[in-house]
């Protein structure tokens, strides 16, 4: 994935963040080693991913001390596995110490989340479905999650409440009912953003299509449930499917015919990846 798909001041502002919160006013254990000390280290992957957060790794070195130098030997989006390189770090050994764990921290992080990302666009295969993330991210890593869900090759929903509207059980109760919270929607929502309804039944689905609704969730839906949905909608609207999808059976959802599949596990159910960081001095 190329670097300028993310902006480096958002990615500063993230590591600065993590920093503070782990070094706060200053590293009392590297402190022991002389400041000249000049040492590298290695990062090696334990297990197979896919890498993610180059960017936010080397900032937690840089940010330290701009003469770190990172030898990559990957880049964002490949598939590493055990006991691979991934990269080599070069800089004052007490830099390395103190921005070790903040940098696996993220590489870690990220990397779960691609992996996730990226097993089930496999599982997706050639069926011309795209994977969705949603909101369900780490609180603060939204941006940079994300960022590892299109480097797994998967899409980006929304990224806030900001650039999207979605209509959901609790709006269409407070406006009163779907069409109602479609015409609310587009009265004030920006020009050109679509217009998303989240249904439970077919009768909500008509409804949503009746008002004009761009695109429509469908929630909890069983896949002979999302083939009459895709036979009714008949092209009016683009279908989500959502709800209850694993890697089991997303392939089968994605043959019911609908054009996008959002899974909110590759973001909030992610176990960090195993890499090592090993510095000799």
């Amino acid at each position: 994935m190329p670097s300028n798909d993310i902006a480096i001041d958002a990615v500063r502002t993230d590591v600065r963040r993590a920093l503070q919160e782990d070094v706060g006013g200053g590293d009392i254990t590297a402190a022991l080693i002389e400041a000249e000390r000049q040492a590298e280290a290695s990062v090696i992957s334990r297990e197979h991913a896919v890498l993610c957060g180059q960017a936010w790794f080397e900032q937690a070195f840089l940010l330290l001390d701009e003469t770190v130098r990172i030898d990559w030997r990957v880049a964002d989006g490949d598939a590493v596995e055990p006991n691979q390189i991934l990269c080599v770090v070069y800089g004052p050994a007490r830099v390395l110490l103190t921005g070790e764990r903040t940098a696996l921290n993220f590489l870690q992080t990220l990397s779960a989340t691609a992996t996730a990302a990226r097993r089930y666009v496999d599982a997706l295969g050639d069926s011309g479905v795209q994977l969705l993330d949603t909101r369900k991210t780490i609180p603060g890593l939204r941006q940079a999650q994300k960022y590892a869900v299109r480097c797994a090759g998967g899409r980006n929903h929304r990224m806030g409440l900001y650039d999207g509207v979605l209509i959901k059980e609790n709006h269409i109760a407070a406006a009163g009912s779907i069409s109602r919270a479609v015409d609310q929607a587009r009265h004030h929502a920006p020009h050109g953003i679509a217009v998303e309804v989240e249904v439970e039944d077919l009768p909500q689905l008509r409804e949503a299509l009746a008002a004009g609704a761009d695109i429509v969730l469908l929630d909890n839906m069983a896949p002979e449930l999302l083939r009459q949905a895709v036979a009714i909608t008949a092209g009016q609207a683009k279908l989500e499917a959502s709800g209850g999808i694993t890697l089991d059976n997303i392939r089968a959802i994605a043959d019911t015919g609908v054009d996008y599949i959002s899974i909110g596990a590759i973001t909030k159910h992610v176990q960090a990846v195993d890499l090592s960081l090993r510095i000799l001095i």
